[in-house]
Order: C-alpha cells, then sequence, then structure tokens
C-alpha cells in the first residue's frame, strides 16, 4: 500500500518582472502616460532611484506599493501570477482550498483516471495523519491500520472490476492528492490572511498558506511586508 506522507510546496513559474508590472498598472492608473511607456520608459528608474517620501524606509516604489495596498487598491495586484506545485496533501485540504475560488486555478490529481490500486504505478494510496494523532501512539497505529484495512477493500473492488471512479468511494478525506495551482498575488494575499497561522484555521490549510508565502518571498522579496500586512 501506500505510505504516510508529508507535504512539498514548490513555485514552478511566475509572472517575470513582477515588481516593474505592479508599478506599470498601479501608475496606469494615476498617470497621462500609456502603459507601453511606463514599463519601457524612465518612469520606473526614478521611483526605484529616489528615497521613499513617506519616510518608511526603501525607494519611492517601495513607498508606492506601501500606499495601494494600505488603500485598498490592491486590484493593481492582479497583473501578478504564481504557479505552485502542491504534493502530498489531503483531500480535506483540498475541500477547504477550493473554496478559494476568485483569483484562483487548480488542476487535480483525478482519482477516477489514476489507480490506487496496491499493484499499480503509485502503489496504492498514500495519506496524510495529522500531528494530533500522530503524536499519540496507540491512535497512530489504529489509524495507519485503519488506512491499510481501506486499501484491501480497494484493492479487492479492483480485483472484482469495480471501475476506479466507484472503488474510490471507500478512500479516506486522509487520501493525499497532486495539485497545479495558480493563483494572482491580490488572491493569494486575501487567502495567507484567512488561513494564515494563528487565525483559526486548520492545521494543514494554515501550513500551506505559510510555505506559499514562503515560496513567494523568495522569489519576490519586496513583497514580504505585504504578507505582513495580511
Amino acid at each position: 500500500m501506500g505510505n504516510q506522507i508529508q507535504m512539498h510546496v514548490e513555485l514552478l513559474a511566475h509572472t517575470p518582472e513582477a515588481r516593474k508590472i505592479a508599478f506599470t498598472a498601479i501608475r496606469t492608473c494615476y498617470s497621462p502616460n500609456e502603459p507601453s511607456d511606463l514599463f519601457e520608459g524612465a518612469e520606473y528608474g526614478r521611483y526605484q532611484q529616489q528615497t521613499a517620501s513617506d519616510g518608511q524606509g526603501g525607494s519611492d516604489a517601495d513607498r508606492l506599493f506601501r500606499h495601494i495596498v494600505g488603500s485598498g487598491h490592491t486590484s493593481t495586484m492582479e497583473h501578478i501570477n504564481f504557479t505552485f506545485a502542491l504534493e502530498g496533501v489531503s483531500r480535506v485540504l483540498l475541500a477547504q482550498l477550493t473554496r478559494h475560488r476568485v483569483g484562483f486555478g487548480f488542476s487535480v490529481q483525478s482519482q477516477r483516471y489514476v489507480s490506487d490500486a496496491s499493484d499499480k504505478k503509485k502503489g496504492g494510496f498514500n495519506y496524510v495523519m495529522p500531528p494530533k494523532i500522530a503524536e499519540l501512539p496507540e491512535a497512530a497505529a489504529y489509524f495507519a491500520e485503519l488506512m491499510e484495512n481501506l486499501q484491501t477493500a480497494y484493492d479487492k473492488l479492483a480485483e472484482l472490476g469495480v471501475p476506479k471512479e466507484d472503488a474510490r468511494f471507500v478512500l479516506p478525506n486522509a487520501a493525499s492528492t497532486n495539485i497545479t495551482m495558480t493563483a494572482n498575488l491580490r488572491a493569494l494575499l486575501t487567502f495567507y490572511s484567512k488561513r494564515r497561522p494563528g487565525r483559526g484555521a486548520q492545521w494543514e490549510i494554515a501550513l500551506l498558506a505559510e510555505r506559499l508565502r514562503e515560496e513567494v518571498v523568495k522569489a519576490e522579496p519586496w513583497l514580504d511586508a505585504f504578507f505582513e500586512q495580511a
């Protein structure tokens, strides 16, 4: 059968020149210049070189971004997109995650088309064990035994000729899945504000929120402050 598995989150790609794109979108709203001139011209360079006039540090471009996010004009951040690989997450998390629909796109590994039988490529279904169960030896052993029994049930149904789309009905919420997810920056900031650790979200989606933030900030360090404000 499959194994207990841990979450893995990886940023696959994101909008090139994201900071310059954000600047162009913001200044398009307030400048008489065309977006093509704002992106290719000297104005961005001037904002980058000038010291922030709000006294909060960084460049005047940083000041502009702070002002826009602080004023709630974050539609200008929808032009920046991030695509992630989410691996080893439970079906519980999937049900919570897909409630966030505006600004998100999801492609999910199918239990209808991908077999979870022990003798197929996956070698059975993998599963996520909640920490509160894992930290109690007796509960962890019982949980693992239950996963084995469900695998046996799935394999038996497959052996009897039941199609994957029907055999999957015995698989638990703990069964793991893989997701390719794309989200724009505005959607990610909203998601993080609702699901970040300390806001009452369940442990797995709170962990996902933090991993997404880490991946975004690693690629675009200037965005760290906006996640802190979320």
